[in-house]
């Protein structure tokens, strides 16, 4: 087995957006009278996209996020991550030390995933190969974006390997039949109770500091 590509997700993985998400999430869902705490919320969304968040919502709740809920998290999201938002500890210098193809396959919107990566300084490192679950009939937990990623960087699922820090893209990936890290070195981690959870689902390693990635990586591959 090689590891010819490498897929990230963004959220969580990549940049450190994930509580700054999840505040304006739970204060969207909050202003159409439904109460969620920010366990809860990381516990049923961390990884979901909208829609699937939506829908979720809609089943539990009866009331989805409508279109002007939606409009205006993405305003507040927006100008909290211009306020905000920064790469994960130690990016962009430890992806040049990765020496194979990169990509992104994140739950977000394409205009969200290009402006936190342009906002971090991320963008050229991954340009063009950002992969949208808007692209796909599914999103995770089903593997439809992680398939769809492989198929466009043109490389077999099994020489793949995925860097997650939700349990959807965990089992999205090993749906994919992909190899999976878990990352749990976000802020979002420790208050969320995260290692935990993903541990549970046996991905192929859990790390929490993205310095030791790339021996992480030569380690795989050498198996």
């Amino acid at each position: 087995m090689t590891i010819d590509l490498v897929i990230f997700d963004c959220d969580g993985v990549l940049v450190d957006s994930e509580p700054l998400a999840m505040r304006i999430l739970v204060k969207a869902i909050a202003n159409q009278g439904i109460t969620i705490s920010p366990a809860d919320a990381y516990r049923d969304f961390l990884g979901r996209s909208l829609a699937s968040i939506s829908a979720s919502l809609h089943d539990n709740h009866g009331a989805p996020l409508g279109s002007a809920a939606l409009q205006a998290m993405r305003t507040d999201l927006y100008a909290l991550y211009r306020q905000e938002l920064r790469a994960s500890l130690g990016l962009p210098a430890i992806l040049d030390q990765l020496k194979m193809p990169l990509c992104v396959a994140s739950s977000s919107t394409p205009e969200r995933i290009h402006l936190s990566l342009e906002l971090t300084g991320l963008l050229a490192r991954f340009a063009p190969h950002i992969y949208s679950a808007s692209m796909v009939a599914n999103g995770k937990p089903a593997p439809d974006l992680f398939l769809h990623a492989a198929s466009a960087m043109q490389v077999a699922p099994q020489n793949c390997l995925v860097i997650e820090d939700s349990p959807a893209g965990i089992i999205a990936a090993k749906r994919a039949g992909m190899r999976v890290f878990g990352y749990v070195g976000g802020s979002h981690a420790l208050p969320s109770g995260l290692r935990p959870v993903l541990e549970a689902l046996a991905p192929d390693r859990v790390f929490d500091d993205m310095h030791t990635l790339p021996d992480l990586v030569r380690s795989l591959r050498q198996k």
